[in-house]
C-alpha cells in the first residue's frame, strides 16, 4: 500500500496534537519559557536547513517574489479568516490562534527533503521507512506545538496527507519525467527557503517579530520556476 506512510505520518501528527492539547493546563509562566525553548530550537532548525542552500541568490528571489505574490492576494489574512471560521465551527477556547497553529505546524512538516524522498520511497519501492521515521519526529513535534499554538496544529494533517500522498501516487511519473539533477537542487533550494520561513516562525514564537509567514509561501512555488529555468539554461 502506497500511501501507509502518509497515512501513517498523519495518525501520529493527530496523536502528538492530542497528547499536547493535555499539556495545556500546566501553569502559565512555565508555558512562556517553554514556549521560548520551542521558538529558539525552531530558529536552530530553519537555520541549519537555510543553510543547505547550493546558490542563495535563487533563495532570495523566491523569498522576495514571493513575499509580493503572498501580499498581493492577501493569503496570510485569508488564511486567518479561515482559522477564525474553525475557531467558531469548533468552539476553541484556547489561546493559540488556530491559522498560527495551522501555518506553522504545516510548513515544519511539510517543508524539508524527507516529505518528498520519504513518498517517492513509498510510491516507487513501497518502502515507507522514511516516512515512518519523518512520522515520529512529526509526531513529538506536534504535541510540543500543540501544547502552547493550540488544537489549530491538527489542521496541518490536511496538507501533509494532500501533499505526501500526491507524490506517493505520482512517484513513477515524477522519476521519469524529472531528471534527478533537477530533482535534487529543488528539493536542495526548497529546503533552504522554507528554512528561512521556519526561521521566521522561530522569531514570531519569542515574540521578536510578527512576520507574516504565510505571504512567503508562494516562494516554494517560485523556487521550483527558479530552479527549472537555471536547469534549463544550464546556469
Amino acid at each position: 500500500m502506497f500511501l501507509l506512510g502518509t497515512l501513517v505520518n498523519g495518525l501520529l501528527i493527530m496523536i502528538g496534537t492530542f497528547l499536547g492539547r493535555l499539556l495545556n493546563r500546566i501553569p502559565d509562566g512555565m508555558k512562556t519559557t517553554v514556549m521560548y525553548a520551542i521558538g529558539l530550537s525552531v530558529m536552530v532548525l530553519g537555520l541549519q536547513m537555510g543553510l543547505k542552500s547550493e546558490n542563495f541568490l535563487i533563495v532570495i528571489i523566491s523569498l522576495v517574489l514571493g513575499a509580493a505574490i503572498g501580499e498581493w492576494i492577501k493569503l496570510d489574512e485569508r488564511l486567518n479568516n479561515v482559522g477564525k471560521w474553525l475557531e467558531r465551527k469548533v468552539g476553541s477556547k484556547g489561546k493559540g490562534s488556530i491559522s498560527e497553529g495551522f501555518v506553522s505546524a504545516t510548513l515544519i512538516f511539510v517543508i524539508g527533503a524527507m516529505a518528498i524522498i520519504g513518498a517517492l520511497d513509498s510510491g516507487i519501492r513501497g518502502d515507507h521507512d522514511v516516512l515512518y521515521t519523518k512520522s515520529i519526529i512529526d509526531g513529538f513535534t506536534a504535541l510540543i506545538l500543540a501544547s502552547t499554538l493550540g488544537i489549530g496544529v491538527i489542521f496541518s494533517v490536511i496538507p501533509v496527507v494532500v501533499y505526501e500522498g500526491l507524490i506517493a501516487l505520482f512517484a513513477t511519473q515524477i522519476n521519469q519525467l524529472i531528471p534527478k539533477m533537477l530533482l535534487d537542487q529543488f528539493i536542495t533550494e526548497m529546503t533552504a527557503t522554507g528554512g528561512i520561513m521556519i526561521f521566521a516562525i522561530g522569531l514570531n514564537l519569542i515574540g521578536l517579530t510578527k512576520v507574516k509567514v504565510a505571504n512567503l509561501l508562494p516562494g516554494i512555488v517560485v523556487v521550483a520556476i527558479v530552479v527549472t529555468i537555471l536547469y534549463n539554461v544550464k546556469i
